[in-house]
């Protein structure tokens, strides 16, 4: 009776390595818009604290300045009323390039608290 070796190949070692390799990458590329869209969320949260709409969306773009937010601005926010609240809503979308003519579509929506 011959002991058979049980394992993973170099082959499988290659492939195992790549797919992880591939998926760090992504995943380096998907962190910095998390966590912008949190910034964002931040940022929408203290805006509505304003009672006209030109400032909240000045208060929005002064927080915006801090934080770094590239993706939207005062302008793309959309201020509402409930009851004698104000709500702020955003959405927007970012695309990261994968390679070649792929793209990770990431659509990102909120509101403000």
């Amino acid at each position: 009776m011959k002991n058979r070796q049980r394992g993973i190949s170099f082959i499988g070692i290659l492939f195992v390595g790549g797919v992880l390799a591939f998926a760090g990458v992504i995943a380096a590329q998907v962190f910095p818009t998390l966590v912008e869209f949190q910034a964002i969320t931040k940022a929408a949260s203290k805006a509505a604290e304003g009672n006209t709409v030109p400032e909240v969306r000045a208060i929005f773009d002064k927080a915006a300045a801090i934080d770094d937010i590239k993706s939207i601005s005062g302008k793309d926010l959309e201020v509402g009323k409930e009851g004698d609240k104000v709500t702020v809503s955003f959405a927007y979308n970012r695309e990261i390039h994968i390679g070649g003519p792929a793209y990770l579509l990431l659509k990102y929506t909120g509101r403000s608290k």
